[in-house]
């Protein structure tokens, strides 16, 4: 295991964080609590991630997190929560709750992939379980109304939300038949329609001629997703 750290003075007022998993939602995470004067550590399997983040947050280890004794070796006890933002297989968070459970950890936050794997992640004992595109949608409704949507949220320097207006060619077709998140790198966290917007989105809504989208994704998706 590779440990890359960037020296900074410890602040008796600063909170300590670990980041398991650095793709969007985890590096998103990562970069947001140390511009927030937190002291974070990353940890990823992806060389290249880490040696990105390395120069953003307090420590940065290439390890996989699977493995006991990588998470040993940076005293989880220390921390004052962890974020499990690793969404690619239900089995692989489990574990990792397991061993960080067993390591003492004080608060763990973890990302779940859907219902089913947010029940499961609480019966082990996860403190904290997020949806990170439907908790933003959520907090989106909770500001705006149909006739209040704005075209453009920025949430970091990297990732926004924003509004998009139907394409002919989407129309007629369901979320599950365009398939925004693999084709478009971005994800549908609501529906703006004339009556109401739409939150309880599912693979089987269809899109109208005037619907408006609201998705949230990494800034040069978005930009790729106006041209």
């Amino acid at each position: 295991m590779k440990l890359y750290i960037k020296q900074i003075r410890k602040d008796a007022s600063m909170k300590d964080f670990l980041v398991i998993g650095c793709g969007r939602f985890g590096k998103s995470v990562a970069i947001s609590l140390s511009n927030m004067g937190k002291n974070v550590t990353i940890i990823d399997t992806n060389e290249k991630i880490v040696q990105q983040l390395c120069d953003k947050v307090r420590h940065a280890v290439i390890g996989n997190a699977t493995d006991p004794n990588n998470l040993a070796i940076l005293e989880i006890k220390k921390y004052d929560a962890v974020i499990v933002a690793i969404g690619t297989a239900m089995e692989v968070s489990v574990e990792i709750i397991e061993t960080l459970q067993d390591l003492g950890a004080k608060y763990i936050i973890v990302k779940a992939l859907h219902n089913a794997h947010a029940k499961l992640l609480e019966r082990i004992g996860a403190d904290r379980i997020v949806f990170p595109e439907r908790d933003m949608g959520v907090r989106l409704a909770h500001n705006l109304n149909s006739n209040t949507l704005v075209d453009y949220l920025k949430l970091s320097p990297e990732y926004s939300i924003m509004k998009v207006k139907v394409l002919s060619k989407w129309v007629g077709k369901t979320l599950s038949d365009l398939n925004f998140s693999s084709k478009y790198q971005v994800n549908v966290i609501a529906i703006n329609s004339e009556e109401k917007i739409n939150l309880a989105l599912s693979g089987d809504d269809v899109i109208k001629k005037n619907d408006v989208l609201v998705v949230i994704g990494h800034k040069n998706d978005l930009n790729k997703l106006k041209n």
